[in-house]
């Protein structure tokens, strides 16, 4: 698969924080439209024609609030340098002219934006995955959390223990609308491919921190819908080559 890499992580993603490591943003600052846009929304495409069963998924019950999360990208996309909105088209940066489908409102935000995007909504005492674009899974699997709850979603992630999970459900349920916020994580890695789906059972190959040719570093952001009041949690991963890491 050909190598689709930023050159650089707008933040610096080796501070330590303390989990879950949450700080707040603008709203405007949410979308991020960087160098690597075109080769990964030519994934991204790619991936929705070949694999859409494996990349998207969505309640029934969610169909208003995926909706509700399309209209907000446009109304940002609006402002941002590249993106041209004209009814039911938005031309953008890369050239595609995407047609908006009301049908299909997580399509629709799939061929817009480089973030992956999943909605949860309070369901009981937890918030459940009722709807996602996953295009770019960093060892898990959209299949095996869809319809599950936070804690269910984190299964096995060895730090997602009782106090993490009592902090993060608190998080969702506080998370206030135009007040989002976002965390950091990274990873290396010895495949810069952007489509590595794992199933729970399988655990990734330890990887050698020393040689390991790419950095991956997802910004991970978390912020409330007006109307239907579900939360989006989104995706902006970073590919980067060793050499530029160390280079910063």
């Amino acid at each position: 698969m050909t190598e689709i890499l930023q050159t650089h992580i707008p933040y610096d993603a080796f501070a330590e924080v303390a989990l879950p490591g949450i700080s707040p943003m603008k709203m405007t600052d949410w979308l991020i439209i960087d160098e690597a846009y075109a080769g990964q929304m030519a994934l991204r495409e790619e991936l929705l024609a070949r694999r859409c069963g494996d990349v998207l998924a969505l309640d029934e019950h969610a169909c208003a609030a995926a909706a509700e999360l399309l209209d907000v990208i446009l109304e940002l996309l609006e402002e941002k340098e590249g993106f041209l909105v004209s009814g039911t088209v938005v031309t953008c940066p890369d050239g595609r002219k995407v047609t908006l489908d009301g049908q299909d409102p997580l399509g629709s935000v799939a061929r817009l934006v480089q973030e992956d995007i999943c909605i949860l909504q309070r369901q009981g005492d937890q918030h459940v995955l009722t709807g996602a674009v996953l295009c770019f899974p960093a060892s898990w699997s959209l299949s095996e959390k869809f319809g599950k709850p936070l804690t269910g979603i984190h299964v096995p992630v060895d730090s997602y223990d009782d106090n993490i999970a009592r902090r993060v459900q608190r998080l969702f349920d506080g998370v206030r609308v135009e007040r989002p916020m976002w965390r950091k994580n990274l990873l290396w890695y010895n495949n810069p491919d952007l489509f590595q789906p794992r199933s729970e059972n399988e655990r990734r190959t330890p990887v050698d921190k020393s040689s390991a040719p790419y950095l991956r570093s997802e910004r991970q952001s978390i912020l409330r819908l007006p109307r239907s009041e579900a939360v989006v949690f989104s995706i902006h991963t970073f590919v980067v080559a060793r050499e530029n890491v160390a280079t910063e």
